[in-house]
């Protein structure tokens, strides 16, 4: 079975090209840094602490991946892996090896995903600090809205 899930960020925005013929079809290529389990590399001798994967989305993946994702958003993604090879122009024989996805989707809460600007460290991936925005007076701080006492649960518009 070849399958893989990987959440990371991207290391930058995806870059997409259409196909020729009578249906083009959307082809986004991006690269995502997903931090390895454990201590890190860092740490202990100064090695990358992260891994980067290049994936590959196709059609409709590829249109909302163009459309929706940025540099540094985290993202989760499945896919399978495929390896291949060409010969370069010096004639060396080239291998690759990138995810081809399946499903992708948002890994952060919207609230993160929207202030994407302070993630333009290449190698840190930080999280940025939180702009300050106004909460609702109604809103308690997971997003939430406060229930007033004495309502029953039969009035409200979910199970």
């Amino acid at each position: 079975m070849n399958r893989v899930i990987l959440m990371g960020r991207l290391t930058r925005d995806p870059e997409v090209r259409y196909s020729q013929g009578e249906r083009a079809m959307a082809i986004a290529r991006y690269t995502l840094a997903v931090d390895r389990r454990g201590r890190s590399r860092s740490q202990e001798g100064g090695d990358q602490s992260a891994d980067f994967i290049p994936c590959v989305a196709f059609d409709r993946a590829g249109e909302f991946a163009e459309k929706y994702f940025r540099q540094g958003m985290r993202v989760l993604i499945s896919g399978r892996i495929q390896t291949g090879s060409y010969v370069n122009r010096d004639g060396q024989k080239v291998y690759t090896t990138e995810v081809i996805i399946d499903d992708q989707e948002f890994a952060d809460s919207k609230g993160a995903a929207s202030d994407m600007g302070g993630y333009q460290n290449a190698g840190g991936y930080q999280q940025p600090a939180q702009a300050q925005r106004p909460v609702p007076s109604s809103a308690i701080g997971d997003g939430f809205m406060n229930i007033p006492d004495g309502v029953e649960d039969e009035g409200l518009p979910f199970n």
